[in-house]
């Protein structure tokens, strides 16, 4: 019956990102099969407990009710600003259920620049909950509806029929990380956001027997509407936690938790979650359900790799059936909100070798080409070049943005913002975000995120690193390296060294300083990504007002 359904909804040319519940229960899904489960209560369903399909139907068609009888109409764009995972998910596929546009915002964002975020979006609505009371205190320009726990209360019974989306249909609006400024917003179509679910995750074959999969990815991301779509069509089930605190507040404890209380075959997250987990001893945890640690974003590193794949398991048949040895797969998949999916994915045991931020070949659905910024030419393989992307997953452009939305666009090519070069033999590798290098003249440049990769090679104590490299006025530059350590690591041991010998010559002697910092010595955005543009203005304020003698570090 799976497999059936899922040709049929693969042969479905209608099904796209806004309908996948309407077109779950016309292609005769079964209503009792468990779908979602969360770690918090759902309308007085206790937490833990999965949702079956009819179930999380009618509690979606609860919150449409409640949303229409409150104004909402279809093409309203409706900011949520919630904390808790069903705040996010049920309230989103409600909005889609009327034809509104969600407007999905991290619960980590700061209040001042989500007052800014709202302003800029210029929303019919917005929903938020207790945790972001405060942001009532600001002029908004966008009347409140009302609190996340309230539109649960809806009547199922009296929702308005599902709307009919058409391909180009805006779905839903999520933001960027803002790494580098206010979060921009990037707007989702019916079809863009569903596009790599129906090229990958439908038209392979599923994955044999019962698939658990465990998010740890923030809800309001697009890649979290692209996991619960995924799950939904194939069948799987998916635990979704709202425990989505910065860096240094879960310290990976509530996943290996959560992984050993719910038994997943599949994790998602961040590559921030990996570094997270490599804070504990791992061979302590029992993490033999995991197959496959499936990672977005940014690239991960070898390191935090490593560990992962030697836990965990793997089936292999043999005379005797299918059996479960240990080793684990890592599917490292780059990707961004605008990119609405991945375009590379490579898939790392304990048997790999290729690293050096290997991010593997392209999709087939995508097309990626690295070009020159300045010509708009290919560059060879083996140079470094700007990516540039065309994929149907792409989002359409940025809500309210015209001029961001064709700032990145080159002979056609979306530019992600990313820089890679290409071996002989297809296999992509990234160094940095063109925002974060240096060139540092003579053909050498200072990649900071290839450095940190090489750092953490060098320095099996360090558990993960920041390099922050930035040009002074005078066209000198200075590089800072904050170095993060494993529990039980000297802090007194001279890892420069190490570091400048990672770092290479002509990047060593810009090195100004290698210094430990605790967790929040080190700025985070929303999803936990390094805020490297703020701390690289700290820096140079460090270095003009000569506050750091670098003797005495």
């Amino acid at each position: 019956m799976t497999t059936n359904l899922r040709a049929a909804l693969a042969a479905d040319p209608d099904l796209g990102a806004g309908n996948v519940l309407p077109k779950l229960a016309e292609h005769g899904a079964d209503p009792e099969r468990p779908t979602l489960t969360f770690d918090v209560d759902v309308d007085g369903i206790p937490a833990w407990t999965a949702l079956s399909l009819g179930t999380l139907t009618e509690r979606v068609a609860a919150r449409a009710e409640w949303f229409h009888r409150h104004g909402v109409r279809r093409r309203d764009p409706i900011a949520l600003y919630a904390t808790s995972a069903p705040d996010v998910l049920l309230n989103a596929y409600a909005l889609m259920w009327l034809g509104a546009i969600p407007a999905l915002m991290n619960g980590n964002m700061p209040i001042p620049i989500a007052a800014e975020y709202v302003r800029r979006l210029r929303a019919a609505g917005l929903v938020l909950d207790a945790d972001h009371a405060a942001l009532r205190e600001y002029a908004l320009g966008t009347p409140i509806l009302g609190d996340a726990a309230e539109t649960g209360t809806g009547d199922p019974a009296l929702a308005p029929p599902h709307v009919r989306h058409h391909p180009d249909d805006p779905i839903a609006v999520t933001h960027s990380s803002g790494t580098t400024r206010t979060p921009a917003a990037a707007v989702h179509s019916h079809f863009s956001l569903f596009a790599a679910v129906r090229a990958l995750r439908l038209a392979q074959p599923r994955s044999r027997g019962q698939v658990r999969e465990l998010s740890v990815m923030p809800a309001a991301h697009a890649a979290g509407l692209v996991t619960v779509n995924q799950s939904l069509c194939n069948g799987y089930e998916l635990l979704f936690l709202s425990a989505q605190g910065g860096p240094f507040e879960h310290s990976g404890a509530t996943i290996l938790d959560a992984i050993e209380r719910w038994r997943p075959t599949g994790v998602f997250g961040f590559a921030v979650t990996w570094s997270e987990l490599a804070r504990h001893d791992l061979t302590a945890r029992d993490l033999s359900s995991v197959r496959n640690w499936n990672s977005t974003g940014d690239c991960a590193h070898e390191t935090h790799i490593r560990r992962l794949v030697a836990v965990g398991s793997h089936p292999v048949v043999t005379r005797g059936g299918v059996a479960d040895l240990p080793g684990s797969r890592f599917i490292d998949m780059l990707g961004s909100t605008e990119m609405g999916h991945s375009a590379f994915e490579m898939i790392h045991t304990h048997e790999s070798d290729r690293y050096g931020r290997c991010v593997g070949k392209v999709h087939p659905f995508a097309e990626v080409v690295l070009l020159d910024r300045e010509t708009g030419e290919e560059v060879a393989d083996g140079q470094v070049g700007h990516v540039g992307l065309k994929s149907p997953s792409l989002a359409p452009g940025y809500w309210n943005d015209s001029v961001g939305t064709y700032r990145d666009r080159l002979r056609g090519y979306y530019l992600t913002g990313d820089l890679m070069y290409r071996d002989a033999q297809g296999y992509y590798y990234h160094v940095d975000r063109a925002n974060d290098a240096i060139d540092l003249g003579d053909g050498e440049h200072l990649y900071t995120a290839l450095s940190e990769e090489r750092i953490l090679t060098h320095c099996p104590d360090v558990r993960d690193c920041t390099v922050l490299a930035a040009r002074e006025d005078d066209g000198r530059v200075v590089t800072d390296v904050l170095l993060q350590l494993v529990e039980g690591a000297d802090p007194a041991a001279d890892r420069e060294p190490l570091v400048r010998a990672a770092l290479g010559e002509a990047a060593a002697v810009t090195v100004r300083r290698v210094v430990n910092v605790p967790d929040d010595g080190v700025v985070t955005g929303p999803t936990g990504k390094v805020r490297k543009f703020l701390m690289r203005q700290d820096l140079l304020a460090e270095v003009a007002r000569g506050r750091v003698d670098p003797s005495t570090v």
